[in-house]
C-alpha cells in the first residue's frame, strides 16, 4: 500500500470515528423508540415505556435504559418510596440527538 491510500484510509477511519460513536449511543432496534417516547412526553416511568413500547421485552427495555443513561441521554430519577417509583427523561445531551431522530422520521415518510 503506498503511503497516499494508508493515509486515505487513516484518514477515512479518523472520520468514521464519530459516526461509530453516535451509532453506538443511539444504535439498535429499541434505542431510538425509547428516545422518541421520551422526547414525546418529557417524563416516563419504566411501565409507561413499557405499554408505549408493548413489542419490547422487559429485559431488553432495562437494559437499553442503563446502557441510555450510562452514555448520558437520559435521566434516571429514583424516590425513595413504596412502591418504588422511578422516572425517565431525556438530558440536555439527549435532546441534541432529537433533530437527527426527526430527520430519520422525515426520511422514512418521504420513502416508504
Amino acid at each position: 500500500m503506498s503511503s497516499k491510500q494508508q493515509s486515505d484510509t487513516e484518514q477515512s477511519e479518523k472520520n468514521l470515528a464519530p459516526f461509530d460513536y453516535t451509532l453506538s449511543v443511539i444504535g439498535g432496534k429499541w434505542k431510538m423508540k425509547i428516545m422518541y417516547q421520551l422526547a414525546n412526553n418529557e417524563i416516563l416511568r419504566y411501565g409507561d415505556l413499557k405499554r408505549k413500547i408493548p413489542k419490547i421485552t422487559h429485559k431488553m427495555l432495562s437494559s437499553q435504559l442503563s446502557e441510555l443513561e450510562l452514555s448520558g441521554v437520559l435521566r434516571r430519577d429514583e424516590y425513595p418510596q413504596i412502591p418504588p417509583k422511578v422516572e425517565y427523561s431525556l438530558t440536555p445531551r439527549g435532546k441534541t440527538l432529537m433533530p437527527i431522530l426527526e430527520e430519520m422520521c422525515k426520511w422514512g415518510v418521504s420513502n416508504q
